[in-house]
């Protein structure tokens, strides 16, 4: 059953979580706008078709965070080409007056499905599918993925480094790092949404009511006569949220016990110190003194946070080496995800649906095998066992095929080696795509970013370990309908046969 459309405060309460006032219309690439012409002459831009949004299999996928949506939802419903916009277009020279008459009436009426953000996800799964009049499913390709390949790639970092860090703090750090300033902004909240406590960018924290977090930089130690008189008075300042960066000179002769005889006198009033940030050396090695240090100087409750071009490997090995550090701000490696800057998505075509609403299906074919698509119209069902409620496969199906019934044994087989089969008796399964946009109208609850944040350390949960850990993970199954992988074989034999149907 379709949920109710939000209100309309509601949806206006999103749209002035936006940056700014930019029309984005034009946020795509130019092929975009080139086909959409090209359509137009061809008497085709009622055609509709139907896109996924996937992404492929490579050496460092394992599982992704689905994340954008609501930046999505947003470009999609505030499409508009004004005067300034057509002005533009008109002056290259490439476009039809039929073509840029229509631009002036142009909205999103078509359909939008898509996972929820947070949702855990694996190469190949349509995590975005869009059907919808051929020229406006087109125009908005570039804009989704934007959207979805950065935040799903922040997120999906940020939920690793919050294995690794476990229960401890994360704190996300990156703006000064980040690609630009629209970078730093839905990072942070991306960041968030796969497992950070909070930012340290003051406008995402006022944009997604995030936590923001923060003290004081080196500078304001160097700016004062020496290292004790510069953390008197960043305590005299903030009493209740003193946390002392102590590696501006010497952290263990001199940043600790600076900080311990200002903790002592805060301790005397009645106070609570935070703790200490170390954001240099051997952190492994000199948090262990620092605890020992504070311990002894009567604060075993003080954290001990660390930073300094930290990711989920890095710290995995600090705790790997009985690190005392139990709060982390990671900022470069996160906001760049630096070791896998792109995530790869893609948008492609896979069906069209004629006048009479047959479903058409299409495919693309390569001699790379992760480079072929699959064809038709299509959701994923994640398959969860009855007794211990954890995900042990996914299955991507085509939307026209019968209801399974989960009283029946499922027997799931490996998308390309079907011989290789598993079947489950006591399970549940769960549909994964859901309806977001319908005809042009949002029929989706959006959610606030608490609960995304929230729901996403429940998907996180219903996964064993052995899909996360770091060091070689297990291998997720996502397998393909019988139907579907029929049809798929099917179509490849025609095309290899040179005779391709339409």
């Amino acid at each position: 059953m379709r949920k109710k459309k939000p209100n309309r405060f509601r949806r206006l309460n999103h749209l002035n979580n936006a940056m700014d006032t930019r029309n984005l219309t034009l946020l795509t690439d130019l092929y975009q706008l080139t086909m959409m012409n090209g359509y137009m002459k061809e008497d085709r831009k009622n055609e509709i078709a139907v896109f996924d949004v996937f992404f492929r299999q490579n050496g460092m996928i394992t599982y992704s965070v689905a994340c954008g949506l609501e930046q999505v939802i947003d470009y999609i419903t505030n499409l508009k080409f004004g005067e300034e916009e057509i002005a533009y277009l008109k002056s290259l020279g490439l476009f039809s007056a039929e073509f840029l008459t229509y631009l002036k009436d142009f909205r999103f009426t078509g359909d939008l499905y898509a996972v929820p953000e947070g949702t855990v996800v694996f190469p190949g799964e349509p995590i975005l599918t869009v059907k919808a009049p051929i020229m406006q499913a087109q125009l908005i390709e570039t804009a989704i993925l934007n959207n979805i390949n950065f935040q799903t790639l922040i997120a999906t970092k940020a939920a690793k480094i919050r294995y690794a860090a476990k229960d401890d703090i994360v704190m996300e750090f990156g703006l000064r790092r980040a690609q630009a300033p629209d970078a730093g902004i839905y990072g942070a909240r991306a960041a968030v949404i796969g497992g950070c406590n909070s930012t340290s960018n003051v406008l995402a924290g006022k944009m997604f009511d995030i936590p923001v977090s923060g003290t004081h930089a080196h500078s304001w130690v160097m700016n004062f006569k020496d290292e004790y008189t510069a953390f008197k008075a960043y305590a005299d300042v903030y009493p209740d949220n003193v946390l002392l960066l102590v590696d501006t000179y010497d952290t263990l002769r001199q940043g600790i016990p600076n900080a311990i005889k200002v903790f002592k006198e805060l301790k005397k009033e009645g106070l609570k110190p935070k703790g200490i940030r170390l954001d240099s050396g051997d952190l492994a090695y000199i948090s262990k003194k620092a605890r020992k240090m504070l311990d002894e100087a009567g604060f075993p409750e003080a954290i001990i946070c660390a930073s300094g071009d930290l990711d989920e490997y890095s710290i995995s090995s600090l705790k790997n080496q009985g690190a005392e550090i139990n709060s982390w701000g990671v900022g470069t490696k996160l906001i760049t995800s630096a070791d896998m800057p792109a995530l790869g998505g893609v948008y492609k075509l896979s069906a069209i649906i004629n006048d009479d609403g047959k479903i058409i299906p299409k495919i693309k074919i390569s001699e790379t095998v992760e480079k072929i698509t699959n064809p038709g119209f299509k959701n994923i069902y994640r398959v969860y066992d009855k007794k211990t409620n954890m995900a042990e496969a996914d299955f991507i199906f085509l939307r026209d095929e019968e209801k399974y019934d989960e009283h029946q044994p499922l027997v799931l087989s490996h998308p390309t080696e079907r011989w290789k089969k598993i079947t489950f008796e006591n399970y549940t399964l769960r549909p994964l795509q859901q309806d977001i946009i319908i005809n042009g109208e949002v029929v989706y609850d959006r959610p606030s970013l608490k609960d995304i944040k929230a729901y996403t350390e429940r998907e996180l949960e219903s996964f064993w370990d052995e899909y996360k850990r770091l060091d070689k993970p297990h291998v997720y199954k996502v397998d393909l309908s019988d139907k579907l992988y029929e049809l798929k074989n099917e179509m490849l034999d025609e095309i290899r046969g040179g005779n391709i149907k339409n």
